[in-house]
């Protein structure tokens, strides 16, 4: 959110005085509290516990076991202030945007990973006000080498964008774990599991030396096209990833048809550079089913290789794609185009369309 300040996080032993004068300054500044306890079975205990901590604090509970309209009630009343303190479980990590609630209360943050608390503590500070995150375990004594290692991340980091350096962090303390084997420690949501699939396909059929039925992997693009996802359209980096992972990971155009109809439906009308990310790997599936495997531009050529085309097909795409001419010694067609940048994108979208219908017509070998 614009305006929004690093949270001031706090790492130590619990201490209900601490507790105490948190919930109270939050309350007197007219803000509202998370009390984050991670077991349903003893959360209504900690309530009453917070209750006598802070007697002149409004404690509600939240935890999904909860009836539904019930839970939805409660969190209704809380977005409205009609609650001081949210006794709740971590279902609050995501997708909850509560600009009143600045304070952020982990009871037992030593049992959570880092990625979690991370995403817990975003919860707060999502306003102009200056938040404060408290990450509390019971005893220094009872803290494992790498939960304090966790807690200590979280403490050093708390600057805006710090995800990334959190990220690799964590990948020190857990380690990069395996591809082939059991451990596999990492940050698969990342990468995204269709990537870990694919690779892991490709790895035993190239080990077994048996052919694969999928399809074969879009060309290689080398065009310096200005493609992304916008951060004024997608706001948060997790979904940002998701968006390029399933972008890139799409082998049939009908795929891209339906991703951008769920991104209209869930952000509204597509910005230019994401619809020419759409368009470059629309180009890249076409190419790929026209037997293509790499595209780049040198100088002012668009080269793409390698397409096996018969001299009916070549005369074909000469008079449907002008500037066009094909290198049969390389395999290889190249496209004369204008030397400004904005025209490379048309010029790969062209070729990729007629390529596609010369090279894939029943007589394109003759």
């Amino acid at each position: 959110p614009e305006g929004r300040r690093p949270v001031r996080t706090y790492v130590g032993e619990y201490d209900e005085e601490l507790v105490r004068q948190a919930i109270e300054r939050e309350r007197l500044r007219g803000g509202q509290a998370f009390f984050i306890h991670d077991r349903v079975e003893t959360i209504d205990e900690t309530a009453e516990r917070v209750r006598a901590i802070a007697p002149s604090a409004r404690v509600t509970v939240a935890h999904g076991q909860m009836d539904e309209r019930a839970l939805e009630r409660v969190m209704l009343e809380f977005i409205r202030g009609e609650g001081d303190v949210l006794v709740c479980t971590t279902i609050v990590e995501a997708g909850l945007d509560i600009p009143n609630a600045n304070t952020l209360i982990v009871e037992r943050a030593d049992r959570m990973g880092l990625a979690q608390l991370y995403q817990i503590r975003g919860r707060v500070g999502r306003s102009r006000e200056r938040a404060f995150a408290y990450l509390l375990f019971p005893s220094a004594a009872a803290l494992t080498e790498e939960a304090g290692k966790r807690l200590a991340t979280l403490s050093d980091y708390t600057e805006l964008g710090s995800g990334f350096k959190i990220a690799m962090r964590d990948l020190e303390i857990r380690g990069a774990g395996n591809l082939l084997g059991e451990e596999q420690s990492g940050h698969v949501a990342a990468v995204g599991f269709e990537l870990y699939v694919g690779m892991l396909d490709e790895a035993v059929t190239a080990l077994s030396g048996t052919a694969s039925d999928e399809p074969p992997e879009p060309v290689r693009m080398d065009v310096a096209v200005d493609a992304y996802v916008p951060a004024d359209y997608v706001a948060y980096e997790a979904a940002k990833i998701d968006v390029h992972r399933r972008i890139a990971g799409a082998r049939e155009v009908a795929d891209l048809i339906v991703l951008r109809e769920e991104l209209e439906d869930r952000f509204g009308p597509i910005p230019e550079p994401l619809e020419d990310l759409i368009k470059l790997q629309d180009a890249r599936i076409k190419l790929g089913r026209a037997g293509a495997r790499a595209v780049s531009f040198r100088d002012d050529r668009l080269v793409v290789s390698p397409i096996e085309l018969g001299e009916q097909a070549r005369e074909t795409l000469r008079a449907e794609l002008p500037g066009s001419a094909f290198d049969s010694g390389r395999s290889t067609v190249t496209v004369t185009v204008p030397g400004e940048p904005a025209m490379r994108l048309p010029a790969v979208v062209a070729a990729a369309e007629t390529i596609l219908a010369v090279a894939t017509e029943p007589s394109a070998l003759r």
